[in-house]
C-alpha cells in the first residue's frame, strides 16, 4: 500500500487539509451558514446542514466546495430555462481530475451495520476509494486529517465514524463528517454542483485519460426541494440530466476520437432518456445499479482540444421533461 502511495504523484497540496480548511468556517459561523455542530464521544465533528438544522445556499455552496477538496468553486445565481425562473449553481476548477473524480464523486458506499450513506468529497482520497480510480488520476493524499460529506438524513453511529477513520488511517479526533440530506435546499444545492463532475467521470468511463482534461465549468438549476425522498432523487437527477451545461478543456491526440466521446458523453445518448428519472427509478424498484449508468451525464457538453483548437459540442437541454420533473 504505501509503495502504491509512493508511486502515485501529490500534484497539489493535500485535499484534506484545502477541505478542513473550509469546512472550519462551518465550524466558527454556524449561524451564517444554518447549520449544527456537534463533536461525538470519539472526538469526531459532525457538522449537520439539513437533518435538524436549516441548512441553505449558502451551505450547499460552501458544502460544494468542500466536496471538490478546495480545489474548485461555486457560485449560486438564477436562470431561466424557457419560461422558467429557477436558482442555478455554477462550479469551475484547473484541476478536474483531482477535484472531482479524487476527491467530489460520490464513490464510497458506507455500510456499516444498518446505517448507510453514500460518502463523497477528500476523505476518499485517504481511503483510497475506489483505489482504481486513484490510480487512474495519479493522486493520493496522506494529510492527519479527514473530510467526508455523507448524503443523509441521519446522524451516523459510532461505530460509522469508528470504520471511516480506520480506512482513513486516522483518529476519530481529526475526522470531520458534514451531513446533507437530498431533500433539502443544501443537499439539491451541492447535488447540482456536481454538474461538472458527472461528465468528467463519463468521459473517463468511455475511455478518456480524466489528467488529460485541464480545465472544466458548468451549471444546473437547483431542483425545487421536495420531502420525499424518491422524489428529491428524481428532481436533483434530472437538473443534470436535462438542464447541466459543461464545458471542458482537454488535451488530446486524435480530433475524431475525441469527437466520438463527446457524442456519447451527454445523458442523451443513453437508452432510459427522455422520462424524468422518478419513473425510470421507481421501475428499477429504487435499485441505482439497474439503470443505464449512461443516463449519470450532462445534458450538454462543450469541449475544446487544447493541442488542435477544434471544438465539439453534444447533446441539449430538455427543459420539457425537466419541468415535468419538478410539477411545472
Amino acid at each position: 500500500m504505501q509503495q502504491r502511495r509512493r508511486e502515485m504523484t501529490k500534484t497539489r497540496p493535500s485535499l484534506n487539509d484545502s477541505a478542513w480548511r473550509l469546512a472550519k468556517k462551518l465550524c466558527d459561523e454556524p449561524e451564517e451558514y444554518g447549520v449544527k455542530i456537534k463533536e461525538t464521544t470519539s472526538g469526531a465533528i459532525l457538522i449537520d446542514a439539513g437533518i435538524k438544522a436549516e441548512g441553505g445556499f449558502l451551505a450547499g455552496k460552501i458544502v460544494t466546495e468542500i466536496c471538490l477538496g478546495g480545489l474548485g468553486k461555486a457560485e449560486v445565481f438564477t436562470s431561466r430555462y424557457n419560461n422558467l425562473e429557477l436558482p442555478s449553481i455554477s462550479v469551475y476548477t484547473d484541476y478536474p481530475a483531482i477535484a472531482a473524480l479524487g476527491s467530489q464523486f460520490a464513490g464510497w458506499q458506507i455500510k456499516v451495520e444498518k446505517y448507510f450513506a453514500m460518502g463523497s468529497g477528500p476523505a476518499r482520497a485517504l481511503a483510497l476509494k475506489p483505489r482504481e480510480l486513484y490510480e487512474k488520476i495519479g493522486y493520493a493524499d496522506e494529510a492527519d486529517v479527514a473530510v467526508l460529506v455523507l448524503e443523509t438524513a441521519k446522524e451516523p453511529p459510532e461505530s460509522v465514524i469508528t470504520y471511516i477513520s480506520n480506512q482513513c488511517k486516522i483518529t476519530p479526533d481529526r475526522l470531520l463528517l458534514i451531513l446533507v440530506p437530498t431533500t433539502t435546499v443544501a443537499g439539491s444545492t451541492q447535488i447540482s454542483g456536481r454538474i461538472v463532475e458527472e461528465g468528467v467521470h463519463k468521459l473517463t468511463k468511455l475511455g478518456l485519460d480524466p489528467k488529460s482534461i485541464i480545465r472544466a465549468c458548468g451549471y444546473a438549476p437547483i431542483a425545487p426541494v421536495h420531502p420525499n425522498f424518491a422524489e428529491a432523487m428524481g428532481r436533483t437527477n434530472d437538473a443534470i440530466i436535462y438542464a447541466g451545461v459543461t464545458c471542458y478543456t482537454v488535451r488530446h491526440e486524435d480530433d475524431n476520437k475525441l469527437e466520438e466521446l463527446v457524442n456519447e458523453a451527454t445523458s442523451l445518448a443513453s437508452k432510459s432518456y427522455g422520462r424524468p428519472f422518478i419513473e425510470i427509478f421507481k421501475e428499477a424498484n429504487y435499485n441505482f445499479y439497474q439503470i443505464d449508468s449512461g443516463l449519470f451525464a450532462p445534458a450538454v457538453l462543450i469541449v475544446t482540444n487544447a493541442k488542435t483548437g477544434s471544438i465539439f459540442k453534444a447533446g441539449e437541454t430538455n427543459i420539457k421533461v425537466f419541468k415535468q420533473s419538478i410539477g411545472r
